[in-house]
């Protein structure tokens, strides 16, 4: 019987481990406020058009142009103050109405504040704390605690029994503020906080400014002071109509871009 034929031994294949990389996909941080074609109409006359940005946590922009260029109305219409079109969302939720809104606080400028309306210091930062109780409830002692500790912030200590009438220029800018931070507010806008207070009621607003940037609230300021937007603004909203450029100051503050915003007075601006 015949020996059944050696069959040749085959190694193994061997087949190579490919390498695939791991692909990183980055987190994308949700904007704290997008505002996409906002729009403002008084009658026949338009005071906004096609306004769009976005705006990250933690931002310092300076919004600049000049009386009338509709910076007053953008805010009042991302807070929903005034109807608009188009769209204002906050942390990623859609605004429909006023109460999408908390996360917003607005700083209006000195002439609209009503000083003769029978308020204090101490019930105006409180109101900041509206949106964390029912309307009909009174303060708990931590609305008070958060109220004091905002006033303590702003250098407005011993205040709380006074009249906003009483209050300097800086005084009352500083309470606005201190409601913001009582409100807990994502973004902060302030319709020219800065105007008609001295330097160094200036210098203590913008350090303040400074702190809750880096504690991650974002915040707008109109301004007319260029200067000032160049040296302690790292983002600047040049606004007269529309937006008429977004970036940094560099990028924002030139000749180009002042004179499309302000007219002709703008090259005088940027050598100013």
């Amino acid at each position: 019987m015949n020996a059944d034929p050696q069959v040749p031994h085959v190694p193994a294949l061997q087949v190579p481990v490919l390498q695939v990389p791991v692909l990183q996909v980055p987190v994308l941080q949700v904007p704290v406020l997008h505002v996409k074609g906002l729009g403002v109409h008084y009658g026949r006359q338009t005071a906004l058009h096609d306004v769009t940005f976005t705006v990250g946590r933690g931002e310092l922009i300076a919004v600049i142009g000049p009386n009338g260029a509709g910076k007053s109305t953008m805010f009042k219409a991302i807070c929903g103050l005034v109807n608009h079109e188009g769209e204002v969302e906050v942390n990623g939720v859609h605004c429909h109405d006023r109460t999408d809104r908390m996360d917003l606080a607005y700083i209006p400028q000195r002439s609209d504040a009503d000083l003769h309306f029978p308020i204090t210091v101490g019930e105006l930062v409180l109101a900041g704390r509206r949106r964390f109780r029912h309307w009909y409830a009174r303060p708990s002692a931590h609305d008070l605690e958060v109220a004091a500790d905002a006033l303590a912030r702003v250098q407005l200590s011993g205040t709380e029994r006074r009249s906003l009438s009483e209050l300097s220029g800086g005084q009352l800018q500083r309470a606005y503020v201190a409601r913001a931070l009582a409100q807990q507010a994502s973004v902060v806008l302030l319709d020219e906080a800065l105007s008609g207070v001295d330097q160094p009621t200036t210098a203590e607003l913008l350090d303040v400014f400074d702190e809750l940037a880096r504690e991650g609230t974002t915040l707008l300021v109109a301004t007319h002071d260029l200067a000032l937007a160049r040296r302690r603004f790292p983002r600047c909203l040049a606004v007269n109509g529309t937006i008429r450029a977004d970036g940094a100051p560099q990028q924002v503050l030139t000749v180009d871009v002042l004179e499309s915003t302000f007219g002709s007075g703008g090259a005088r601006a940027v050598a100013d």
